[in-house]
Parts: C-alpha cells; structure tokens; sequence
C-alpha cells in the first residue's frame, strides 16, 4: 500500500517519506479500512517533531481517517464489509496510523458514518469533534449556562462553540479580528479579539461583573492568568485540553481556593470509555440533524503530506486534510 511514515523526529522536510509498506490485515476484533481520507492535528505535527519512537522502526502518522471497511477480523460481523466509517485513536500508542491507504484497528473504532457526511469532513471527528463534546458536556454538567471558548474559530473550538450554542449556553469566543465572522456564524454572541482586546476585562464587563460559569479552553499557558482577574465566575469551571506550554503552568492558588473554581483535564486520546461511547453517540445525533459544521482549511494528496504538516504548524484556519486515492 502507499503509505507517509518517519523513521526519526524532526521537522516534516526532514523525515516524512512516501512510499509503499505492507498492507496490513485484520486481526481477530479487528476491520480493515480503505482509507479516503486522513486529518491531520497539531498533536500529529507534535508527536513527529519529538514523540519518541517506541513501539517500531517507523511510524504511519495521524489518528483520525474516513473510508470504507474492506475486510473484517475473526469475531467481526461480515456484514460491516462496505461500510462507511470514521475512525478515532488509529495511532494512538501504536505505530501505523491513517496517513495511508489501508489501517487495520479494533472495530469499536470504525464508526459508521451517516450517508449525508463526506469522507472529508469525517476525517475531522476523531480528535476535534469528540474533545469539543466532551468538554462542552464537562462545562455542561457543571450547570455552565454562559462559557468563554478560547480559539472559537479553530478546529476544536469552532465545534465547540456550535455545540455549546446549541444547548442554550451564551458563548463568548476569543479569535484574531481575521476569524472573529467564524466565530460568530458558529454561535459566538460576542467574539473578544485576543491580540487587541483585554479578554478578562472583556468578559467582566459582557458578565455584568460575574465571569462566566466555565471556560473551555485551548492554552492553559495563557489563559490561566485570566483566573486571578475574575473572568471565572465563583464556583465556576475551566476545562482545558491543551497548553502551548508543555511544562508546569502557574495558577492562582488562593482564587482557585477562596472562589472554589474548579480545573478539569483532559486529552481526547484518553477518555475512559463511558465518556468516549457517550461523545461518540451525541455527535451521531448532531450529524443525523445537521447541526455540525466542519470548516476545511486545506486539502492536500498524500503525497504532499509535508505542506499539509506544514500548514498546521502555520496555523491553518481550520482542519487539514489528506485526501487519499
């Protein structure tokens, strides 16, 4: 099969290659999908710069593909052959992910997709669809009614704040004045530009002097010092699933104790079951209705892959993807 694979870390011009490698087969448990089409995350462009390699002498990047199940493992219904599915934590603690034109994974991660959806847009749901559900449940379950989304107009919180808008919830974004329309169409009441604006300040005063009830957030690096200027309400939540810096944060101990706020983590890679089957069932909902979006920055052919790394690590407004033939 044609595949993209690194053999060492560094940068993308430096170590992706294409070529052919063996084609995987099921094993019992397990489907065979003929990818169409692999997205590509910031997590993949991080894991190829220094994740060490551990579990082989090469690794097939990116978690997250769409195509059609073209044969099934021992103890796999045969009549899932031809299905159209989405798959999720395809490279996950393992070596051969999506940037090919065959994976071969547990069949609880192949999920089938609605008729109505592009392989395209599927390829987006493994890690930016499933993190915004599940942090817009966390907020929610908190009885969050009002929520700042960090990023509004990015992958994840440009699902976010769509989802977070359609269960009632006022949503305050912060994006560049470039994606602040984004943000907006996506449900954003008031959109903060972050680069300009004073966001804490910002949220205060749209708050009525309250804070919002929870934050879901992209960078704790950066917004953890909004806690300690009252952009969090009393007994409020921050949900984080990223942070630029990968070190220690500091946080604001004694607002965090004396306000009661409270810090919840996660990454999406590792949600315990019960919360992924969860998040998993909701966005079949959301995409049997239509009310999910997906905006595409860029789509790249496998072979291309590099540019397509590239792009993300500039910043690309919105999902990339490798569309695979």
């Amino acid at each position: 099969m044609k595949a993209a694979w690194y053999s060492k870390n560094g940068e993308a011009k430096d170590v992706l290659s294409v070529g052919e490698q063996p084609t995987p087969q099921p094993r019992a448990g397990e489907v065979l999908v003929r990818l169409q089409a692999s997205g590509v995350n910031p997590s993949d462009v991080k894991s190829r710069r220094g994740r060490p390699l551990t579990m082989g002498p090469l690794v097939i990047p990116h978690s997250d593909g769409a195509g059609v199940i073209e044969a099934v493992g021992e103890g796999v219904p045969g009549s899932r052959v031809g299905e159209r599915v989405w798959t999720w934590n395809g490279q996950w603690q393992r070596p051969l992910g999506t940037a090919a034109q065959y994976i071969a994974l547990p069949t609880a991660q192949a999920v089938q997709l609605p008729e109505a959806v592009d392989v395209v847009t599927a390829s987006c749901f493994g890690i930016p669809a499933l993190t915004a559900i599940h942090a817009v449940r966390l907020a929610e379950a908190d009885g969050a009614k009002t929520v700042l989304v960090t990023g509004a107009a990015s992958a994840v919180g440009h699902y976010a704040t769509q989802i977070a808008a359609g269960k009632g919830m006022q949503v305050i974004g912060t994006a560049s004045k470039a994606r602040a329309d984004v943000a907006r169409e996506a449900g954003a009441t008031h959109v903060i530009d972050y680069k300009s604006e004073d966001v804490a300040a910002t949220v205060v005063e749209l708050t009525g002097g309250k804070g919002v009830d929870a934050i879901i957030d992209m960078d704790l690096s950066s917004t953890a010092p909004l806690l300690a200027k009252g952009a969090l309400a009393p007994h409020g939540t921050l949900v984080c699933y990223g942070s630029n810096a990968m070190g220690d944060v500091p946080v604001p101990f004694r607002d965090l104790l004396f306000r009661g706020l409270t810090l919840r983590f996660f990454v999406v890679y590792e949600l315990q079951a019960a919360a992924r089957y969860a998040a998993i069932a909701e966005l079949g909902v959301l995409l049997q209705q239509g009310r999910l979006k997906t905006k595409i920055a860029a789509r790249y052919p496998l072979d291309e892959i590099v540019a397509a790394h590239e792009a993300v690590e500039k910043g690309a407004f919105g999902n990339v993807v490798l569309e695979i033939g």
